[in-house]
């Protein structure tokens, strides 16, 4: 054996310099969409609520954020949560949603993913095959729950109620220089849906650049032409997350597709939770889903979540559901992440 192999086999753990920072995360994905969940490593914070602690986190840590989510340790897609303590007394605990451009308000496939993580490391009980969470997120309470048949779970929540913002808007394009319809929901997330038909764009990956491009420009002019980005209660919501393509499926076992352009350019792998919970909004508007019925909504790699109207209520003046989402998670690895300060590029960069 050589001497090299023998000194190899004898030390394989890397000793963290003390100048560094070590974050530990789990890695997973969620039908094919990234999530990063960090276990250890951030600072404390003191804070009364969480929309503060994400406001501090934002104005004095973000270059952590930055340094997870970006290469060399992560790349432009990259998505990842951040466990807290509740400041909610009913939840379990509190999330932070964060990606390439900052923070996120509201993330269906995170918390499908949180779930998955729970049973799998303990952190909560299957009672008769069933395990329950509550979540705190930034845009409300979720109800959480998981199917876990041995190694198998299903994890499913309901979202906060979600409305329609506006139906049938109209806003100029200017790259395709035409009109493009498209209506305006909140799911978590307000999010502009568009039929991608009008567009002539097919929603498969040999599109991917095209469909960044369009979804980019359509959410920019939205948010310069729209007055209707508004939630009724929380003012910190009321702004446009992204742009949700909407198509016929690839797969005869779905009923729709839908892809997701959210934050700086981001594609969601997976149909997007907060998305296909404002499409439940919206589809229950128009008379097309009544409660208790849904539809199996595929993603840009074909992956789905199965979503129904689980319910009606009113969110102060406005006629509100609370959808049903399902999908699943799987872990994909265990990290220990460095941030050297002698490392020129420990800040991370981007490129597409």
């Amino acid at each position: 054996m050589s001497d090299f192999i023998q000194k190899f086999n004898q030390s394989r753990i890397y000793q963290i310099p003390a100048r560094a920072r070590e974050i530990e995360t789990i890695d997973m994905h969620t039908a094919g969409e990234p999530l990063r969940v960090i276990t250890a490593g951030y600072p404390q914070i003191n804070a009364g609520s969480l929309l503060e602690y994400r406001r501090i986190l934002k104005d004095e840590f973000d270059d952590l954020r930055k340094a997870i989510m970006f290469e060399p340790r992560g790349h432009a897609d990259m998505y990842g949560c951040l466990l807290l303590p509740p400041f909610n007394k009913e939840a379990d605990c509190s999330v932070i949603f964060m990606h390439n451009e900052g923070y996120s308000t509201m993330c269906g496939h995170a918390v499908i993913g949180i779930m998955t993580l729970a049973v799998k490391m303990g952190w909560v009980e299957a009672r008769e095959g069933l395990a329950k969470l509550k979540i705190e997120a930034p845009c409300g309470l979720i109800l959480v729950q998981a199917k876990v048949t041995g190694e198998e779970v299903i994890a499913s929540f309901e979202c906060v109620p979600s409305f329609v913002g506006a139906l049938d808007e109209q806003v100029y394009l200017p790259s395709l220089d035409k009109e493009v319809r498209y209506d305006l929901a909140f799911g978590g997330a307000f999010y502009a849906y568009v039929d991608a038909a009008q567009l002539n764009l097919s929603l498969t990956e040999g599109n991917y650049a095209k469909i960044i491009q369009l979804g980019t420009e359509i959410k920019n002019v939205v948010v310069t032409s729209s007055n209707k980005i508004i939630h009724p209660q929380n003012s910190e919501l009321s702004f446009l997350y992204g742009t949700i393509f909407i198509s016929n499926p690839l797969s005869e076992s779905a009923d729709s597709r839908n892809v997701c352009v959210f934050a700086d350019g981001e594609v969601d792998r997976s149909p997007t939770g907060s998305g296909v919970s404002g499409r439940m909004a919206i589809h229950h508007a128009r008379g097309e889903l009544d409660v208790g019925e849904g539809m199996v909504i595929e993603s840009l790699i074909g992956t789905r979540f199965k979503a129904k109207v689980a319910r009606t209520l009113t969110l102060g003046e406005i006629d509100a559901v609370v959808p049903y989402v399902e999908g699943q998670a799987y872990i994909c690895g265990v990290n220990r992440l460095i941030l050297d300060p002698a490392d020129p590029l420990n800040q991370g960069f981007l490129l597409r």
